[in-house]
């Protein structure tokens, strides 16, 4: 899997989750990545750590919607936030896109019910 595009990579993201491809969502993290998902647990680093996370959350039935609202591109960096997300991405020498530090939020649906 290769982004050529930071709003790519939130695509596959997105894809991964849905199938479920715990070894996919690992491959578009750099190797030194950080995923943190989980309130009060400390991030996962790297790709094992991050396949780990993935397949966890699935357990608990979440997933990963892509909708970025602001990319934000500077050379080879991008900041892409979503209601969701927020996310640091680098380009890679081979011109393709890959999360170096992402943060999964998830709003706990009784405080939507109380809105």
């Amino acid at each position: 899997m290769r982004a050529t595009t930071p709003e790519e990579l939130e695509t596959l993201l997105e894809d991964a989750f849905v199938t479920r491809d715990r070894t996919a969502v690992a491959s578009l993290f750099e190797d030194a990545a950080v995923l943190d998902a989980e309130p009060g647990a400390p991030p996962a680093r790297g790709g094992p750590q991050i396949a780990q996370l993935a397949s966890r959350m699935w357990e608990r039935g979440r997933g990963y919607l892509a909708e970025p609202r602001r990319v934000l591109q500077a050379r080879d960096t991008a900041l892409v936030v979503s209601d969701g997300a927020i996310g640091v991405m680098r380009r890679a020498s081979d011109g393709s896109w890959r999360y170096a530090i992402a943060l999964l939020t998830f709003e706990d649906p009784r405080r939507q019910e109380e809105r």
